[in-house]
């Protein structure tokens, strides 16, 4: 066969150059020899191949390259090789073996090694992974499996031609003059399209399960979500309520509490964050780079409508429509400042969730730019809603305190007769009692810049309440010791009890200092006054503040105060 083979392919050179129409006879004789004869040199090529005879084979081989049919031989040589394999279900676990195996053998038998190889991994991914594939991606009802499915099967190729790469068996890059095949190539012909039109499947599955997610927290805690009110006319209805109720002495509008329940999760928001996490993961993976920005970015829109926007914002639309409208009866229950907690956690977890999965997807700087202002912008509605739950929460208490104060505080506390135990009124008590417990729960909810702005402002404005409540009676000297009394007390309710490092920023300390100091102006006798007054803690109010504490004083009009009066003007 050696022998007729070299003769054949003379006579075939031979014949190519003769004149057709003399020789057409001729030559149509030497060409079916010549097919005849190569089929024969494949024929016993794949036998050797099956005996294991690699010398036959390599002789055979070198006749072939002077064939027509070399190629032929090289796919007789691929195919036989890869009948039978990679048909188990870790087919991707199996190329690496079988491509070294074989290169093995093409190293030995064919001339032109790297080209035999290029082709035979051509052929597992193109026909062998691709149809494997298709099979597994043939089902796309179930939008979540099918998505879990294309990411495992894109990642497990990428994976095989890694493995590939690092065996030198296949080039990272490519090289088309020597026929080396490049990994990005061998895994979309892989894929063949499988990845098509999965950017819109993706966001998709994104708003169906984070929708899902919702509807099943709220229908736990029995809620049907309510269309909010917002804008102005909804606060100013409800100031014009509070103003009624209070000079009524009626509560025209109950206000839904939902019995302390804040409507936000963590556990929740988590399990919302890990499903966005894989999506963005799929993401980078799937999409090529011009989609890749858009798609990521469609996807941060679903994560911050459902989970900023449907979850948080609405959790803080309700609580700031739960805060109490002040009444008189009892003191007002505040579950805002535990919104407030939870709030800054989410907005926490959020922020890493950015990090760390968005912003990878976007190489650009103008559209990482653009994902940032959309994030900061629904922040600043987030934080403006807690600013004005805060605001408004703080008015309720001082304004329950002041309420409470007129309502319930007696000139007799001020004035008694006869003997009596120096300790603070009943009002001061309720009011530090609430008070307290009103500064456990900031404690508790809030840290840093906003415990101190928070706790400084509540502070300011007791301050400024319990000052003008305590110039609406007249004090005697046993009066002016429950004065004091009250005042300790509402100090060491807004300034801190001492231990566990609680503690308001220093002016609210001095404030109260201040208010402390006035106080002993009602009670120190008429000739200390001056004394008293030039003291480090009085010295720099203006004379008309301590005009106006003396004068409540009920010895005000005696001749040794009102001498005293007309030194100090």
């Amino acid at each position: 066969l050696n022998e007729a083979a070299d003769v054949i392919q003379k006579l075939y050179t031979i014949a190519q150059e003769l004149p057709p129409d003399k020789f057409e006879v001729a030559k149509k004789k030497i060409e079916a020899k010549y097919d005849e004869i190569e089929r024969n040199l494949i024929e016993e090529f794949v036998k050797a191949q099956n005996q294991g005879n690699l010398a036959k084979m390599k002789t055979i081989a070198n006749i072939m390259t002077n064939f027509k049919g070399y190629s032929q031989c090289v796919d007789a040589f691929i195919e036989t090789s890869q009948m039978n394999t990679l048909l188990g279900k870790d087919i991707f676990s199996a190329v690496l073996p079988l491509c070294k195996k074989n290169y093995t053998i093409i190293s030995s038998v064919f001339p032109n090694p790297d080209q035999v190889m290029s082709k035979f991994v051509l052929n597992i991914f193109h026909l062998k992974l691709q149809k494997y594939i298709q099979t597994k991606l043939a089902d796309k009802n179930d939008i979540e499996k099918y998505l879990r499915n294309l990411f495992e099967m894109y990642t497990s190729t990428q994976k095989v031609c890694d493995e590939l790469v690092a065996a030198g068996l296949v080039s990272a890059d490519g090289n088309i003059s020597t026929g080396d095949l490049r990994r990005e190539a061998l895994v979309n012909g892989a894929l063949a399209g499988a990845n098509d039109g999965y950017a819109a499947l993706e966001t998709r599955r994104l708003k169906a399960v984070l929708s899902n997610a919702l509807n099943t927290y709220y229908n736990e805690k029995q809620h049907v979500k309510k269309q909010i009110q917002g804008g102005g006319f909804q606060e100013l209805r409800r100031d014009f309520q509070a103003v009624i109720g209070t000079r009524a002495n009626i509560n025209i509008a109950q206000i839904e509490n939902y019995g302390g329940e804040t409507f936000l999760s963590e556990q929740l928001v988590q399990k919302m964050l890990n499903d966005a996490k894989m999506s963005f993961l799929r993401c980078k993976t799937l999409c090529t780079t011009n989609e890749l920005p858009a798609t990521a970015i469609a996807l941060l829109d679903v994560l911050i409508q459902h989970l900023l926007i449907e979850h948080v914002d609405y959790a803080l639309d309700l609580g700031l429509q739960s805060i109490p409208i002040i009444e008189n009866k009892s003191p007002p229950q505040i579950y805002f400042f535990e919104i407030v907690d939870q709030t800054n956690k989410i907005v926490k977890m959020f922020g890493e969730h950015f990090q760390e999965s968005v912003l990878p997807c976007l190489s650009s700087t103008s559209k990482q730019s653009e994902c940032v202002q959309k994030k900061t912008a629904v922040m600043e509605q987030l934080e403006n809603k807690l600013d004005a739950g805060l605001e408004r929460a703080i008015a309720t208490i001082v304004g329950w305190v002041k309420l409470h104060l007129q309502n319930e505080q007696k000139k007799t506390d001020f004035k008694p007769e006869g003997d009596i135990d120096t300790i603070a009124s009943s009002a001061c008590l309720t009011v530090v009692s609430y008070l307290n417990s009103v500064m456990d729960k900031i404690y508790a909810s809030l840290e840093g810049d906003n415990l101190s702005a928070v706790t400084l402002e509540l502070a300011v404005r007791l301050h400024r309440v319990i000052y003008e409540h305590l110039q609406n009676f007249q004090f005697n000297s046993a009066g002016a010791m429950i004065a004091i009394c009250d005042v300790k007390e509402y100090r060491s309710a807004v300034c801190g009890r001492g231990g566990g490092g609680r503690s308001v920023p220093a002016p609210a300390h001095a404030l109260f200092d201040t208010l402390h100091a006035l106080c002993n102006l009602l009670l120190v006798k008429p000739e200390n006054l001056h004394q008293v007054c030039e003291g480090e803690t009085l010295a720099e109010l203006d004379q008309s503040i301590l005009h106006n504490f003396i004068q409540l004083r009920s010895d005000y009009k005696s001749h040794k105060l009102s001498s005293f009066l007309k030194g100090l003007s």
